[in-house]
């Protein structure tokens, strides 16, 4: 069965992004309901599966992730507003057999991401 992980760097400290809250949302009729909440642990990852077995679906999905408020916390020199706030990724599963990874390495003023193993 498939699952679905995520994990954050942050690329300005060269370091895991510990504590940076995120939402996982799934389209459903032309809207998009909320899943679960989840927060980074200490290796930027969330200590489990955001999606795993039965739940794991094909379908457009995406996560959204608190940059601003994990920055602003990180001491990081931000203007007001912030450049990045919540990053939205959208992105589709296909595959319910596969492991889906989709990490977000982040900076104050860009984030990039990609389909990780």
């Amino acid at each position: 069965m498939g699952r679905l992980t995520t994990h954050v760097l942050d690329t300005a400290l060269g370091k895991p992004a510990a504590g940076l809250s995120l939402t996982l949302w799934r389209e459903e009729a032309g809207a998009f309901r909320h899943i679960r909440s989840a927060v980074t642990n200490s290796d930027g990852r969330v200590d489990a599966p955001l999606l795993e077995g039965e739940a794991f679906r094909a379908g457009v999905y995406e996560l959204r992730f608190e940059a601003g408020a994990y920055l602003a916390a990180s001491g990081a020199d931000l203007p007001n507003p912030p450049f990045l706030d919540i990053i939205p990724l959208r992105f589709g599963i296909a595959d319910e057999a596969s492991h889906y990874h989709v990490p977000l390495l982040l900076s104050a003023f860009g984030y990039s991401t990609y389909r990780g193993s």
